[in-house]
Protein backbone atom coordinates (compact mmCIF):
# COMPACT_ATOMS: atom_id res chain seq x y z
CA UNK A 1 0.00 0.00 0.00
CA UNK A 2 1.11 3.27 -1.32
CA UNK A 3 0.51 7.03 -1.40
CA UNK A 4 -1.45 6.15 -4.68
CA UNK A 5 -4.17 4.58 -2.59
CA UNK A 6 -3.63 6.51 0.18
CA UNK A 7 -2.25 9.90 -0.47
CA UNK A 8 -2.30 11.13 3.05
CA UNK A 9 -0.62 7.87 5.00
CA UNK A 10 2.07 5.28 4.47
CA UNK A 11 1.32 2.27 5.15
CA UNK A 12 3.56 -1.25 5.05
CA UNK A 13 2.87 -4.61 6.07
CA UNK A 14 5.37 -7.21 7.74
CA UNK A 15 4.61 -10.22 9.85
CA UNK A 16 0.96 -9.84 10.82
CA UNK A 17 1.73 -5.61 11.57
CA UNK A 18 0.50 -2.63 9.66
CA UNK A 19 2.53 0.11 10.20
CA UNK A 20 0.65 3.27 9.36
CA UNK A 21 2.69 6.48 9.04
CA UNK A 22 0.33 10.09 8.98
CA UNK A 23 1.73 12.50 6.53
CA UNK A 24 -0.55 15.23 5.82
CA UNK A 25 1.93 18.58 5.81
CA UNK A 26 2.41 20.92 7.57
CA UNK A 27 0.73 19.62 10.82
CA UNK A 28 -0.85 16.62 9.61
CA UNK A 29 -4.62 18.36 10.18
CA UNK A 30 -7.17 15.83 9.98
CA UNK A 31 -9.12 17.63 6.84
CA UNK A 32 -11.28 15.76 4.21
CA UNK A 33 -8.39 13.88 2.70
CA UNK A 34 -6.60 12.62 5.94
CA UNK A 35 -10.55 11.46 6.91
CA UNK A 36 -11.01 9.84 4.21
CA UNK A 37 -7.70 8.30 4.15
CA UNK A 38 -8.04 6.85 7.47
CA UNK A 39 -11.90 5.52 6.96
CA UNK A 40 -10.84 3.58 4.12
CA UNK A 41 -7.76 1.91 5.40
CA UNK A 42 -9.39 0.55 8.10
CA UNK A 43 -12.56 -0.32 6.81
CA UNK A 44 -10.16 -2.34 4.19
CA UNK A 45 -8.33 -3.76 6.76
CA UNK A 46 -11.76 -4.77 9.21
CA UNK A 47 -11.64 -8.65 7.51
CA UNK A 48 -8.07 -9.45 6.55
CA UNK A 49 -7.78 -12.29 8.70
CA UNK A 50 -3.66 -12.29 8.70
CA UNK A 51 -3.64 -8.66 10.59
CA UNK A 52 -3.29 -8.52 14.27
CA UNK A 53 -1.68 -4.90 15.19
CA UNK A 54 -2.22 -1.82 13.54
CA UNK A 55 0.53 0.41 14.33
CA UNK A 56 -0.08 4.88 14.03
CA UNK A 57 2.66 7.13 13.77
CA UNK A 58 3.58 10.20 11.95
CA UNK A 59 5.75 11.40 9.31
CA UNK A 60 6.22 14.74 11.15
CA UNK A 61 8.35 14.41 14.39
CA UNK A 62 5.97 17.58 15.96
CA UNK A 63 2.70 16.36 15.45
CA UNK A 64 0.73 13.19 15.40
CA UNK A 65 -2.40 14.58 14.45
CA UNK A 66 -2.85 18.39 14.67
CA UNK A 67 -6.93 18.35 15.23
CA UNK A 68 -9.38 19.06 13.19
CA UNK A 69 -9.48 21.53 10.04
CA UNK A 70 -10.04 25.02 11.28
CA UNK A 71 -11.51 25.90 7.90
CA UNK A 72 -14.34 23.89 8.81
CA UNK A 73 -15.73 27.17 9.67
CA UNK A 74 -15.96 28.87 6.38
CA UNK A 75 -16.58 25.10 4.55
CA UNK A 76 -19.51 23.33 7.04
CA UNK A 77 -20.13 21.00 4.01
CA UNK A 78 -16.95 19.86 3.67
CA UNK A 79 -17.68 16.23 5.25
CA UNK A 80 -20.97 15.81 3.73
CA UNK A 81 -19.82 13.24 1.26
CA UNK A 82 -19.04 10.77 4.75
CA UNK A 83 -22.93 11.28 6.00
CA UNK A 84 -24.32 8.50 3.76
CA UNK A 85 -23.11 5.58 5.44
CA UNK A 86 -22.86 7.02 9.13
CA UNK A 87 -24.27 4.47 11.87
CA UNK A 88 -27.03 5.80 13.57
CA UNK A 89 -26.58 8.28 15.99
CA UNK A 90 -22.78 9.55 15.61
CA UNK A 91 -21.73 12.38 13.21
CA UNK A 92 -18.76 12.19 11.18
CA UNK A 93 -15.72 13.03 13.14
CA UNK A 94 -17.52 10.52 16.08
CA UNK A 95 -17.59 7.65 13.50
CA UNK A 96 -14.10 7.69 12.81
CA UNK A 97 -13.35 7.45 16.41
CA UNK A 98 -15.99 4.41 16.60
CA UNK A 99 -14.60 2.72 13.40
CA UNK A 100 -11.08 2.89 15.54
CA UNK A 101 -12.56 1.72 19.14
CA UNK A 102 -14.22 -1.54 17.34
CA UNK A 103 -11.37 -1.98 15.03
CA UNK A 104 -11.15 -5.92 14.88
CA UNK A 105 -7.00 -5.75 14.96
CA UNK A 106 -5.22 -4.42 18.18
CA UNK A 107 -4.37 -1.12 17.68
CA UNK A 108 -1.54 0.96 18.84
CA UNK A 109 -0.66 4.40 18.39
CA UNK A 110 3.19 5.70 18.62
CA UNK A 111 3.20 9.01 19.84
CA UNK A 112 5.62 11.30 19.24
CA UNK A 113 4.44 14.71 18.95
CA UNK A 114 1.41 16.86 19.28
CA UNK A 115 -2.10 15.57 19.51
CA UNK A 116 -5.09 18.24 19.99
CA UNK A 117 -8.80 18.25 19.33
CA UNK A 118 -9.56 15.47 16.76
CA UNK A 119 -5.65 14.32 16.85
CA UNK A 120 -6.51 13.24 20.67
CA UNK A 121 -9.45 11.94 20.18
CA UNK A 122 -8.38 9.26 17.30
CA UNK A 123 -5.34 8.89 20.11
CA UNK A 124 -7.84 8.02 22.62
CA UNK A 125 -9.87 6.02 20.89
CA UNK A 126 -6.94 3.32 19.86
CA UNK A 127 -6.89 0.31 21.80
CA UNK A 128 -3.13 1.50 23.29
CA UNK A 129 -0.81 4.58 23.29
CA UNK A 130 2.45 5.13 24.35
CA UNK A 131 4.41 8.43 24.19
CA UNK A 132 7.56 9.82 24.07
CA UNK A 133 8.67 11.73 26.96
CA UNK A 134 9.78 15.28 26.27
CA UNK A 135 8.20 15.09 23.50
CA UNK A 136 4.74 13.90 22.96
CA UNK A 137 1.90 16.31 24.09
CA UNK A 138 -2.07 15.95 24.07
CA UNK A 139 -4.90 17.89 24.90
CA UNK A 140 -8.61 18.89 24.15
CA UNK A 141 -8.48 22.12 22.93
CA UNK A 142 -11.69 22.83 21.75
CA UNK A 143 -12.81 25.21 24.67
CA UNK A 144 -10.17 27.94 23.71
CA UNK A 145 -12.03 27.69 20.34
CA UNK A 146 -15.75 28.25 21.63
CA UNK A 147 -16.49 24.42 21.66
CA UNK A 148 -16.58 21.54 23.23
CA UNK A 149 -15.22 18.13 21.89
CA UNK A 150 -17.00 16.63 19.08
CA UNK A 151 -15.77 13.41 18.13
CA UNK A 152 -15.88 11.19 20.93
CA UNK A 153 -13.19 12.53 23.17
CA UNK A 154 -15.75 13.87 25.86
CA UNK A 155 -16.89 9.54 26.31
CA UNK A 156 -13.65 8.49 25.30
CA UNK A 157 -11.25 11.12 28.14
CA UNK A 158 -14.40 10.07 30.58
CA UNK A 159 -13.62 6.45 30.48
CA UNK A 160 -9.82 6.72 30.25
CA UNK A 161 -8.93 9.33 32.93
CA UNK A 162 -12.65 9.45 35.11
CA UNK A 163 -14.88 12.68 35.14
CA UNK A 164 -13.38 14.90 37.44
CA UNK A 165 -10.01 14.73 34.93
CA UNK A 166 -11.98 14.58 31.35
CA UNK A 167 -13.63 18.09 32.86
CA UNK A 168 -10.23 19.26 34.02
CA UNK A 169 -8.43 18.36 30.51
CA UNK A 170 -11.86 20.03 28.76
CA UNK A 171 -12.34 23.07 30.53
CA UNK A 172 -8.33 23.63 31.40
CA UNK A 173 -7.97 22.80 27.77
CA UNK A 174 -4.18 22.36 28.11
CA UNK A 175 -1.35 20.48 26.55
CA UNK A 176 -0.84 17.49 29.08
CA UNK A 177 2.93 15.70 28.38
CA UNK A 178 3.86 11.95 28.20
CA UNK A 179 4.44 11.96 31.80
CA UNK A 180 0.92 13.37 33.33
CA UNK A 181 -0.82 11.60 30.36
CA UNK A 182 0.11 8.37 31.76
CA UNK A 183 -0.04 9.33 35.83
CA UNK A 184 -3.98 10.42 34.48
CA UNK A 185 -3.81 7.04 32.52
CA UNK A 186 -5.00 8.83 29.37
CA UNK A 187 -2.05 7.30 27.82
CA UNK A 188 -0.70 3.57 28.58
CA UNK A 189 2.89 4.78 29.18
CA UNK A 190 5.67 7.37 28.94
CA UNK A 191 8.66 6.06 27.31
CA UNK A 192 12.22 7.58 26.79
CA UNK A 193 11.71 9.10 22.96
CA UNK A 194 14.48 6.71 22.03
CA UNK A 195 13.41 3.79 23.22
CA UNK A 196 9.56 4.28 22.15
CA UNK A 197 10.59 2.11 19.03
CA UNK A 198 11.95 -0.65 20.55
CA UNK A 199 8.83 -0.55 23.14
CA UNK A 200 6.04 -0.42 20.61
CA UNK A 201 7.88 -2.77 17.70
CA UNK A 202 8.53 -5.48 21.11
CA UNK A 203 4.60 -5.50 21.94
CA UNK A 204 3.37 -5.46 18.55
CA UNK A 205 5.65 -8.38 17.69
CA UNK A 206 4.54 -10.48 20.91
CA UNK A 207 0.67 -9.69 20.33
CA UNK A 208 1.19 -10.35 16.41
CA UNK A 209 2.45 -14.18 17.06
CA UNK A 210 0.06 -14.79 19.37
CA UNK A 211 -2.10 -18.02 18.49
CA UNK A 212 -5.02 -17.84 16.40
CA UNK A 213 -8.23 -16.43 18.13
CA UNK A 214 -6.22 -15.02 21.39
CA UNK A 215 -6.71 -11.43 20.32
CA UNK A 216 -10.54 -11.77 18.93
CA UNK A 217 -11.08 -13.80 22.31
CA UNK A 218 -9.40 -11.04 24.58
CA UNK A 219 -11.10 -8.04 22.57
CA UNK A 220 -14.45 -9.50 22.93
CA UNK A 221 -14.20 -10.12 26.56
CA UNK A 222 -12.60 -6.77 27.23
CA UNK A 223 -14.76 -4.97 24.70
CA UNK A 224 -15.24 -1.04 24.50
CA UNK A 225 -18.19 0.69 26.43
CA UNK A 226 -21.74 1.43 24.49
CA UNK A 227 -21.62 5.03 24.44
CA UNK A 228 -24.73 5.66 22.39
CA UNK A 229 -26.51 8.04 24.45
CA UNK A 230 -22.97 9.80 25.61
CA UNK A 231 -22.05 10.57 22.07
CA UNK A 232 -25.58 11.90 21.25
CA UNK A 233 -25.08 14.28 24.28
CA UNK A 234 -21.99 14.99 23.25
CA UNK A 235 -22.76 15.82 19.73
CA UNK A 236 -25.62 17.89 20.44
CA UNK A 237 -23.43 20.42 23.04
CA UNK A 238 -20.59 20.74 20.16
CA UNK A 239 -23.29 21.63 17.40
CA UNK A 240 -25.01 23.46 19.80
CA UNK A 241 -21.20 26.01 20.90
CA UNK A 242 -20.31 25.66 17.21
CA UNK A 243 -23.67 27.65 16.30
CA UNK A 244 -22.58 30.30 18.47
CA UNK A 245 -20.65 32.94 17.29
CA UNK A 246 -18.05 33.03 19.40
CA UNK A 247 -16.69 29.91 18.08
CA UNK A 248 -16.90 31.42 14.53
CA UNK A 249 -14.39 33.91 16.08
CA UNK A 250 -12.47 32.41 17.69
CA UNK A 251 -11.54 29.72 14.93
CA UNK A 252 -11.31 32.57 12.64
CA UNK A 253 -9.08 34.68 14.95
CA UNK A 254 -6.66 31.09 15.23
CA UNK A 255 -6.33 30.63 11.50
CA UNK A 256 -5.60 34.73 11.22
CA UNK A 257 -3.12 34.45 13.92
CA UNK A 258 -1.05 31.17 12.16
CA UNK A 259 -3.37 28.34 13.72
CA UNK A 260 -2.03 25.01 11.15
CA UNK A 261 0.88 26.26 10.60
CA UNK A 262 4.27 25.41 11.93
CA UNK A 263 4.97 28.09 14.35
CA UNK A 264 1.29 28.63 15.30
CA UNK A 265 0.77 25.40 15.96
CA UNK A 266 4.20 24.77 19.04
CA UNK A 267 1.90 26.88 21.28
CA UNK A 268 -1.81 27.05 19.74
CA UNK A 269 -2.97 27.23 23.26
CA UNK A 270 -1.46 30.76 23.95
CA UNK A 271 -2.19 31.56 20.16
CA UNK A 272 -5.93 31.11 21.39
CA UNK A 273 -5.92 32.79 24.31
CA UNK A 274 -3.97 35.90 23.36
CA UNK A 275 -6.77 36.77 20.60
CA UNK A 276 -8.30 39.88 21.14
CA UNK A 277 -11.86 39.70 23.17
Amino acid sequence: MTHDIYPTLRVSREDGIARVTLDNPPVNVLDVALMADLRHLLTALRSDGSLRVIVFESANPEFFIAHVDMSLVDTPDAFDEFAADLPDGVNVFQALGELLRYQPQVTIVKLAGTARGGGAEFVTAADMTFAAIGRAGIGQIEALMGIVPGGGGTQYLAGRVGRNRALEAVLGADLYDAETAERYGWVNRAVPADELDGVVDRLARNIAALPEGVIAAAKRAIAPEDLAEGLLREHDAWAGQFARPDAERLIRGGLAHGAQTRDGERDLEGLLRGLPG
